[in-house]
C-alpha cells in the first residue's frame, strides 16, 4: 500500500523532509503547500508534487492519508487542528507548540479525529543516539546513573535561517528540546531542573548556549549543554557527544562518530557514523539519515507495526521540561520541580 502525503511549508529544512520521502518506498507525497508561491513552485518542479497556496484547499481536494508540518511554530496549532478535521495523520515540526495550551490542544484534536500524532524530533533518531539507546536498553552498562549530553560548535546556524538570530531563548528552543527528548528516551521522565543560559555571540540577540541539570525519576542524574559560539577545529557540529554511565559500565560517544563501551575490565570501540544518503552531504548526514530513519517511523506507525516516538502526548513531557529550563534560567539558575502532567511548570 503505497500512502499518500502533503507538505505544509517549504523552506530550509523541508528539503530534508522531501528527499527523505522520495528514498522512502510505498509513500508519495502528493502536494505540498507554502504562503510563499515561489516556493511552493519551487519543489512541485524538483518533486513533481501539486503546489498549492492554502493548506485548507489542498488538504480538502487531495484527502492525504498524512500531513507533514514543516512550518514554524506559531503555525501548528491551527494547522494541525485543520489536518486533524481532514481525518489525516499528522507530522509535526519542533518546537510543537509555544504553550502547553496550545499543545494540548492539538494533542486533542487528533485524539478526537482517532489519528497519530507525531513530533519531528529527530536527534533521538540519529544513528549514534539509536546505538546508545540499544545499549542501554539491552543492560550492557546495567541501571543507569548518569548522563552527560554535549552540543557544542560555532558553524553559521543563521546564514540558512535568519530568523534565529532574533529569537529570545534561542539555544533552549531550537536544540535544548531535542537534547531534553533524547535525555528522557535515555533515562526516563524528570523530576527537576536547574538551567544558566548565556547569550556568546554579539551579533545575536537571545541566549545562545545553556548549562541543564536535572534529576531523573530513577533516581540518575544528567549534565545537558549546548553552545553555538564554542570554537573547535574541526568544528564538532552537527554532533552530539555523549557520556553514559551504569552501575556497571560507561558509554563514551566522542569526535568523529567513535562510541565506546566500556565493561568488565575491557572497552570495546566502533565508530558510529551513519551512512551518506545519495542526496546527502556531510556533515549534514549525521541529520540527513535521522530524518529518513524517523519518516520510516512514521510509515510503521501509520501500518500498525509501531507506537509514535515521540508522539504528540509523549512531547508534552518534553516540552513542560523545556518550559522549566527557561523559568530556571529566568530567574538566575534556580531550580524547577517538574508540574504534574497538563500543568504550567509551578513559579520557582
Amino acid at each position: 500500500m503505497t500512502r499518500r502525503g502533503v507538505l505544509i511549508g517549504c523552506g530550509f529544512f523541508a528539503r530534508n523532509h522531501m528527499l527523505a520521502w522520495r528514498d522512502l518506498p510505498d509513500v508519495t507525497i502528493v502536494a505540498v503547500c507554502d504562503l510563499d508561491p515561489a516556493k511552493a513552485a519551487a519543489f512541485s518542479e524538483e518533486f513533481g508534487a501539486q503546489a498549492y497556496g492554502d493548506a485548507a484547499q489542498m488538504l480538502k481536494e487531495v484527502r492525504p492519508d498524512f500531513a507533514d508540518i514543516a512550518t514554524t511554530v506559531s503555525s501548528h496549532r491551527s494547522l494541525v487542528e485543520l489536518a486533524a478535521g481532514h481525518g489525516c495523520a499528522v507530522i509535526c515540526q519542533k518546537p510543537f507548540a509555544e504553550n502547553l495550551i496550545d499543545a494540548n490542544a492539538m494533542v486533542d484534536a487528533c485524539k478526537d479525529a482517532g489519528v497519530e500524532l507525531l513530533i519531528h524530533e529527530n536527534f533521538r533518531w540519529q544513528a549514534p543516539i539509536r546505538r546508545i539507546g540499544e545499549l542501554i536498553d539491552s543492560g550492557a552498562i546495567g541501571q543507569p546513573q548518569f548522563l552527560r549530553l554535549n552540543f557544542r560548535h560555532a558553524f553559521d546556524i543563521y546564514a540558512n535561517q535568519p530568523y534565529l538570530a532574533q529569537v529570545e531563548d534561542l539555544a533552549l528552543s531550537d536544540v535544548g528540546l531535542h537534547l531534553f527528548d533524547v535525555a528522557r528516551r535515555l533515562f526516563g521522565e524528570v523530576t527537576r531542573i536547574s538551567c544558566e543560559t548565556q547569550r556568546l555571540n554579539p551579533n545575536v540577540t537571545g541566549q545562545d548556549a545553556f548549562l541543564a541539570q536535572m534529576r531523573h525519576v530513577n533516581g540518575a542524574v544528567a549534565s545537558v549543554e549546548c553552545s553555538f559560539f564554542s570554537h573547535y577545529a574541526p568544528d564538532r557540529f552537527v554532533q552530539t557527544l555523549a557520556l553514559v554511565e551504569g552501575d556497571e559500565g560507561s558509554i563514551e560517544l566522542g569526535d568523529g562518530y567513535r562510541l565506546w563501551l566500556h565493561r568488565q575490565g575491557e572497552c570495546l570501540e566502533e565508530v558510529v557514523e551513519p551512512p551518506l544518503p545519495s542526496w546527502g552531504a556531510r556533515p549534514w548526514n549525521l541529520v540527513q539519515e535521522s530524518v529518513i530513519a524517523f519518516q520510516q517511523h512514521v510509515l510503521d506507525v501509520l501500518a500498525g507495526r509501531a507506537k509514535p516516538q515521540p508522539s504528540g502526548a509523549d512531547n508534552l513531557e518534553t516540552l513542560r521540561l523545556t518550559f522549566a529550563a527557561v523559568q530556571s534560567a529566568r530567574n538566575g539558575g534556580r531550580q524547577v520541580k517538574l508540574a504534574a502532567s497538563g500543568e504550567e511548570p509551578p513559579s520557582a
